[in-house]
């Protein structure tokens, strides 16, 4: 089997020590599972030129053997979603990517107007990655769920719902979140919320909405 690596992407300031992704990473690493999260420059005002670069040249340092797994949350999603989009012949591609809460694709904020908007293309999505996964809470402020189900239609991506999980963050609560660690070890859909109720996930077509 090959060696796990995973790379955690944070959202427009940071992740604090209550958050999922510094939970994750811990857990990860109790397992003997190599973890980057690296604070990206300017983490209260995202600079995608800034940004970009030292995306690419974490994902550079992996191994090529190693099977990489990337975690983006927030503002974090449409950093992935620009290199993506941008992506060139020698960029190192990952295995496996979770793309959690990315703000709307229209949302207009001043001191993230390098990152969002952001490009929603499924094409350069499947150059980037070989599976993409996208994870949504309703209520969340900052992606209302017609436009999440419209950017999971656009990225070709099946979407699974988290009831009542909001922008998920520390102020929703995740925190520990074991469904997110299932995921990253193993794959294991779909994405339950922190206590492992049922989710809802959207396939492809806004139609084909199961509870599983």
């Amino acid at each position: 089997m090959s060696e796990l690596r995973v790379l955690l992407i944070h959202g427009m300031t940071g992740a604090g020590p209550w958050h999922w992704q510094h939970w994750l990473a811990g857990q990860l690493r109790d397992q003997g599972v190599q973890v980057d999260a690296p604070v990206l420059p300017d983490p209260a005002r995202p600079d995608l030129r800034r940004r970009l670069p030292v995306l690419r040249e974490r994902l550079a340092a992996v191994p090529p053997e190693a099977e990489l797994v990337v975690a983006a949350h927030s503002c974090g999603v449409g950093l992935w979603l620009h290199h993506a989009a941008t992506i060139g012949l020698d960029d190192r591609r990952a295995d496996r990517v979770l793309l959690v809460a990315p703000p709307d694709a229209e949302w207009d904020h001043p001191d993230a107007r390098e990152v969002a908007p952001y490009p929603a293309d499924a094409t350069s999505l499947r150059r980037a990655a070989g599976m993409t996964r996208l994870v949504a809470g309703t209520g969340d402020a900052y992606l209302p769920m017609h436009r999440a189900h419209a950017l999971a239609e656009d990225l070709q991506v099946e979407m699974d719902v988290i009831l009542d999980g909001g922008h998920l963050n520390t102020d929703a609560g995740y925190g520990p979140w074991p469904s997110v660690l299932r995921w990253t070890l193993y794959g294991t859909v779909p994405l339950h919320d922190r206590f492992d109720t049922d989710a809802y996930t959207a396939g492809r077509s806004q139609e084909q909405l199961r509870l599983v």
